[in-house]
């Protein structure tokens, strides 16, 4: 709290050495007591280096100064109790109590020197002026006017607090759709980026699946087809085997129609290749058909008679020449019945089953030879005509 009491008084070097009235003297009192030069000195200019105790009378504001040169003694500071530190907090009090009596002096006059001037006149472009809003139309602004009731400028007053704090960041469409909140508005740009992402990652995930989908019934298509193909491929070649082997079949029914079996009662008793000691190659070299002595025997195929007589081991042999160059021997038979270079067709008779030479018993021993002299088992080249032995 503020104290009523007076401030202390500053302690002063000449109250203590020269007594209280000291101060209080005059001037002339001064010079009379100590001389002149030593009231001037103390009792005038003094009075602002040790504060507002000594005052120059009005004698004394037209004396007349002299230019001060400082020199080393003369700015010598002060030591000992004659140091003036102390008075410069006096003098600090007194200077801030001068400060702010000036600046309310100035203040106070230019109030009032605002407040005696006319009022100026300021004008607007009509460009400006025109593109203004309505001053009664600014929210709390319109309350200030006459013509407006106590309860409109509190009805303006509710909806400028109701009001959103601020419009930032909505869009001219938003606004159009009549969006004031910007949060609002923010959270519903939100929620619909985050709805386009949700739809475009179901979008893409449906697209997968409709690509994996369409993959699938590529592949099992795909599947189906080679699978259609291989099956037509293998009813295709099943029905060329079948083909081929009617045609072969047809082949072989003429080639029968062509050949005929050598003999006929007979049975085979050996065949092509067999090994025996009775052999003087060491193994059958043809087709043994066992029949009685003078069963006819066929010529196979037309031909040419090549040779026909006794032959050794062989007893009496004919030679059968194809057209293809291929030889059919005739061997071990009782008569023969051609010439050589006769031509002789399929089933005409050329000789009887004998006994002749090598033989254990009558029979026909057939022999086959390629145009080139080697000799093939009989049995499997008259099966390749249609014969069956």
């Amino acid at each position: 709290m503020a104290s009523n009491k007076p401030a202390p008084e500053a302690p002063s070097r000449f109250r203590s050495e020269y007594g209280d009235d000291f101060a209080t003297r005059p001037a002339t009192a001064f010079g009379t007591e100590y001389g002149a030069d030593y009231a001037t000195d103390y009792g005038t200019d003094r009075g602002s280096d040790f504060g507002n105790d000594f005052r120059a009378d009005e004698a004394g504001s037209d004396r007349t100064w002299e230019e001060w040169n400082p020199t080393e003694e003369s700015i010598r500071p002060v030591r000992g109790k004659h140091r003036v530190a102390k008075q410069r907090n006096g003098l600090a009090r007194s200077s801030t109590v001068l400060g702010v009596g000036v600046i309310a002096a100035v203040g106070a006059g230019g109030m009032a020197t605002a407040q005696s001037k006319p009022p100026v006149s300021i004008s607007l472009p009509d460009s400006i002026s025109d593109n203004l809003p309505d001053a009664k139309s600014l929210p709390g602004v319109g309350a200030l006017f006459s013509g407006e009731s106590e309860s409109a400028a509190e009805k303006t007053a509710a909806e400028t607090a109701s009001a959103p704090l601020t419009t930032a960041g909505i869009t001219t469409a938003e606004a159009e759709q009549g969006t004031t909140d910007a949060g609002e508005a923010l959270r519903a740009r939100i929620l619909q980026q985050a709805e386009q992402q949700q739809d475009a990652a179901d979008a893409e995930v449906k697209a997968a699946a409709e690509k994996a989908a369409a993959e699938k019934a590529a592949a099992d298509a795909k599947k189906q087809q080679d699978a259609a193909e291989a099956k037509i491929a293998a009813e295709k070649k099943k029905a060329a085997e079948e083909a081929a082997k009617k045609a072969e079949a047809l082949r072989l029914a003429k080639l029968a129609a062509s050949y005929a079996i050598p003999t006929s009662s007979y049975t085979i008793t050996s065949t092509f290749g067999e090994a025996g000691s009775m052999w003087s190659s060491g193994y059958h070299t043809g087709l043994d058909f066992a029949a009685p002595t003078g069963t006819p025997i066929k010529a196979i195929h037309t031909g040419t008679v090549k040779s026909a007589g006794y032959s050794g081991s062989y007893g009496y042999r004919t030679v059968l020449e194809l057209e293809d160059g291929t030889e059919l021997w005739f061997c071990h038979q009782s008569s023969i019945d051609v010439s050589i270079g006769q031509k002789v067709t399929t089933g005409d008779t050329i000789g009887r089953v004998g006994a002749t030479g090598n033989v254990t018993g009558p029979h026909l021993h057939l022999e086959v030879h390629t145009p080139d002299g080697t000799g093939i088992d009989p049995m499997a080249w008259l099966q390749a005509r249609g014969l069956t032995v």
